[in-house]
């Protein structure tokens, strides 16, 4: 399904970029007839049973990427023919192109298509690298201060780690000795009495 937004974007595109975006659109349709085009943040997808890909203008390069870009890697192999960003290159998520030449040949773009709608049909998502955060670790005026009242302690150690490192964050953001000991106070106050550090907004 066609959008008439598709149609504004390319339009009002760089007049390099027009052909180029205009080569790609067919071919997802062409490739897959049931693929929907959606806008978003501002640049045209292309979507079925979620986004298989997208394609943008800039003012030097246009790009077309794959949601399943590493996926696709792994599946394609040797057969990719410059499908994918060099390094350093990355834009959007896809190769930059600046003339029609730089675009893999349709055979290529067509599998990769195939590929990607593929993916999404059989639910297979690119499992996407989650950074752990530190383990909480308590400033010592908090620990010598838990160490005075079982019942805010009891509490504070029950709590899960996002919740202990509301309390944390918010005592070591403290920019004054003032306003830490005030916090302090306070902190161990609303453990003792059960109370999450955000609990006035938990209820609302």
């Amino acid at each position: 399904m066609r959008n008439p937004a598709v149609d504004a974007y390319i339009a009002k595109s760089a007049e390099f970029a027009r052909p180029i975006l205009a080569h790609l659109r067919p071919l997802m349709h062409k490739t897959c007839p049931q693929i929907e085009e959606t806008m978003k943040w501002s640049v045209p997808h292309f979507e079925h049973k979620g986004i298989v890909a997208n394609m943008a203008a800039f003012k030097q390069h246009a790009v077309f990427g794959f949601w399943s870009q590493k996926l696709l890697k792994e599946e394609l192999g040797k057969d990719s023919d410059g499908m994918f960003p060099n390094a350093g290159e990355s834009s959007m998520g896809g190769r930059k192109i600046r003339a029609l030449a730089d675009l893999p040949s349709d055979a290529v773009l067509i599998r990769a298509i195939k590929v990607a709608v593929s993916l999404n049909e059989e639910g297979i998502r690119p499992k996407r690298d989650v950074k752990k955060k530190p383990p909480v670790k308590p400033p010592p005026y908090l620990v010598a201060a838990l160490r005075k009242n079982a019942r805010a302690k009891k509490t504070f150690q029950g709590f899960t780690p996002s919740q202990q490192r509301e309390y944390v964050d918010w005592l070591t953001e403290a920019k004054r000795d003032a306003t830490r000991d005030k916090r302090l106070a306070t902190t161990i106050e609303w453990l003792a009495e059960g109370k999450q550090r955000n609990w006035k907004y938990q209820n609302c």
